[in-house]
């Protein structure tokens, strides 16, 4: 749910952010640990987990960085 001073989409985009850096400071981790640490932090709906999970793990096996 976003805040009244959260515009939509916010939280999914700094989820991004977050997941990006973590990537980039632990290379050595699952994409899907990370993704979870981040969906727990940002607090993100089932909807937006899925979507996260849906491309960002993709992205691993088809070997393209975010």
């Amino acid at each position: 749910m976003t805040t009244p001073t959260q515009r939509p989409g916010e939280r999914l985009r700094n989820a991004i952010c977050t997941f990006s850096e973590l990537l980039q400071q632990y290379p050595e981790k699952s994409r899907a640990s990370l993704l979870r640490q981040v969906e727990i932090q940002f607090d993100l709906s089932p909807k937006e987990c899925h979507f996260l999970n849906t491309h960002l793990t993709d992205c691993q096996d088809q070997g393209n960085p975010i």
